[in-house]
């Protein structure tokens, strides 16, 4: 291995850094739940070597410790350490996060192993110990964070409580998220290092995010001094959106567009691309700071069985062990186990998935996932077999199939109840509203998106789901593939917006409440309630209409809040239960409205 001058300064600059660390505890406090980073002096290796493989051949795991919590997190083979700037392939530098969820001392204790094929072996004995890091230890001091806002540091990690919706573990906040499903190649991006963008594969699909660099902001973190402008611009839009989510592939070989992976090569395996995936890094790092929940997909429906022919072996052990110990000490995120899992077309180059092999991948994240986060699997086959408390999934990812998404709100309600009545209440996201050919059209071909707000919107939420994700139909302009102007749909993000303050600002109890859209016997209306206390009724065709209150004697305050411009009508009005009780629309009769009732008790 030749080294430059400029990596040996790296090398030397980091192992006197760690030295000092490996010597006593931090001399600064840390913040909870914010990113440590704890960087190793080990082997020296490129990350092309074989005979020792850096990352098949060394397992890095590190315990953290605070009184009764304990957390083991893998870590990872960081080349020189900078690989973000320098683009190194080769280094001493084994690295770790982690995201502390306590004040005060924490220990850590580093396990360094190598052996054949180490990193997918769990067995805590196999291999030999490493010598000058296996077995070091040190302590630091966490304080409370300073953050405020959206930033996700404020508010905690985002946990699976085993209900509808997912809760922040700092604040209490149950979780509702809107935001974009498309592009699904998101990383396919001239700015990442690596050779996909002039490898002669899909290269017209790389991205550039240009429309987004004015959205880059003084501050904001790029590489390389300006790369990354585009795509940390185009976070900073989204999130200046309303919209608090966006999901992204984190491998595409053999599917549409074939330039996302975490590899050297589109044809490797084993080896990964260390500054490339460092450079993720920087974007998902910077999404955190904007509140954007990271929808990780780890595969695509046509590589379901590129990877040990659909098992969970080596190649894909090493695969999931990459993404956590990279990237799990995100907050706010889920584990995607595949986009339409399960299906087989016949321009499928791989069979699909098993429900075994369902189950393998889940029960792999949750047993090495060392913060337990979100697992979710996208239909192509339904979810029936995994339903269950046997199954580590936590939840779906739902895609629907008509142009005017009318079949979202049944879909969605569909998996909520029968996931509950199999003994594991999920926490379900319609991602993929529509179709596939049109879906959520540009704001140029469809202004008022009157479908998407009443149908696909409002439907998912009124159905107890968690969130959406906007996908973009293939036959329209800036589509799931093309797409790296996400002002195409500016008008549906402000909807999708209004959609969300409804649910934050009216001091609903929704994670209490259940769809019953029975209550007003009429099939254009969606009814979500917690009988007694607070009822929620959307009219897709807003009219006059019935509510029999006679065994509620509670009174009741009536709002109005417009969904198309999401405003409160400032005048309310007030009624009595104990009897039936007609209610009409303020004005604009034939046009969707939110009628609000909470007790006055």
């Amino acid at each position: 291995m030749n080294f430059n001058l400029y990596q040996i300064a790296v090398i030397a600059l980091t192992s006197i850094l760690i030295i000092c660390f490996n010597e006593r505890s931090f001399g600064n406090d840390y913040m909870k739940w914010h990113k440590i980073t704890l960087d190793f002096e080990g082997p020296l290796h490129s990350e092309t070597d074989n005979n020792p493989n850096p990352f098949m051949d060394y397992r890095m795991e590190v315990t953290f410790t605070n009184g009764d919590k304990s957390y083991k997190v893998p870590g990872y083979f960081a080349a020189d350490g900078s690989a973000a700037e320098s683009s190194a392939t080769e280094g001493n530098i084994w690295r770790v996060h982690f995201s502390p969820d306590e004040l005060g001392k924490w220990e850590y204790l580093v396990s360094f192993r190598k052996g054949e094929a180490v990193a997918v072996n769990d067995n805590p004995l196999y291999g030999q110990p490493v010598p000058g890091v296996d077995g070091l230890s040190g302590s630091f001091n966490v304080v409370a964070s300073d953050k405020t806002g959206i930033d996700h540091r404020s508010k905690g990690r985002l946990e699976v409580i085993g209900g509808r919706y997912l809760q922040f573990a700092e604040t209490g906040e149950y979780f509702l998220k809107a935001g974009a499903d498309a592009p699904e190649n998101l990383l396919s991006y001239q700015d990442f290092d690596g050779d996909f963008k002039v490898d002669g594969i899909n290269d017209n699909y790389v991205k550039t995010w240009e429309p987004h660099v004015r959205d880059w902001a003084t501050g904001n973190p790029t590489w390389k001094k300006d790369l990354g402008k585009g795509l940390i611009g185009a976070l900073n839009y989204l999130s200046a959106s309303g919209m608090n989510a966006f999901s992204f592939l984190t491998m595409n070989i053999l599917g549409d567009d074939k330039n996302v992976y975490p590899y050297t090569s589109y044809d490797e395996r084993w080896h990964m691309d260390v500054s490339k995936l460092d450079q993720w890094e920087i974007v998902f790092e910077h999404a955190d700071k904007l509140g954007l929940f990271l929808h990780v997909k780890t595969q695509e429906t046509e590589n379901q069985g590129l990877l040990d022919n659909g098992d969970t072996g080596p190649q894909r052990k090493l695969y999931y062990r990459e993404l956590i110990a990279r990237f799990s000490h995100h907050l706010a995120l889920n584990w995607n186990l595949g986009e339409e899992n399960g299906v087989w077309m016949k321009k499928h180059p791989t069979p699909p998935q098993t429900p075994a092999q369902r189950k393998a991948m889940a029960k792999y994240f949750a047993d090495h996932d060392p913060y337990g986060h979100h697992i979710v699997i996208h239909n192509g086959q339904e979810f029936d077999d995994v339903l269950g408390t046997e199954v580590a999934i936590s939840g779906v990812s739902i895609q629907t199939n008509q142009v005017d998404f009318s079949r979202v709100h049944t879909e969605a309600l569909k998996w909520v109840n029968k996931s509950k009545e199999a003994g594991k209440q999920w926490a379900a996201s319609v991602d993929e509203p529509g179709d596939a050919q049109h879906s959520l059209l540009t704001d140029a071909e469809d202004t008022l998106h009157n479908d998407a707000r009443k149908n696909a919107l409002w439907g998912t939420f009124m159905a107890g789901a968690f969130g959406i994700e906007w996908y973009f139909g293939y036959d329209h302009p800036h589509s799931d593939l093309s797409c790296e102007d996400w002002r195409t749909r500016d008008q549906m993000w402000k909807q999708s917006s209004y959609a969300l303050n409804f649910f934050r600002e009216s001091n609903i109890p929704f994670w209490e409440m259940e769809s019953r859209d029975e209550f007003t016997q009429d099939e254009d209306d969606y009814c979500f309630i917690k009988d007694g206390e607070v009822y929620v009724i959307y009219q897709k065709k807003g009219k006059t209409f019935s509510i029999d209150l006679k065994n509620d004697l509670n009174k009741y305050r009536v709002r109005w809040y417009n969904p198309r411009n999401g405003e409160f009508l400032k005048k309310a009005t007030k009624i009595s239960g104990g009897k039936k009780t007609d209610i009409k629309p303020p004005y604009d009769e034939g046009l969707d409205w939110v009628v609000l009732l909470k007790s006055m008790q």
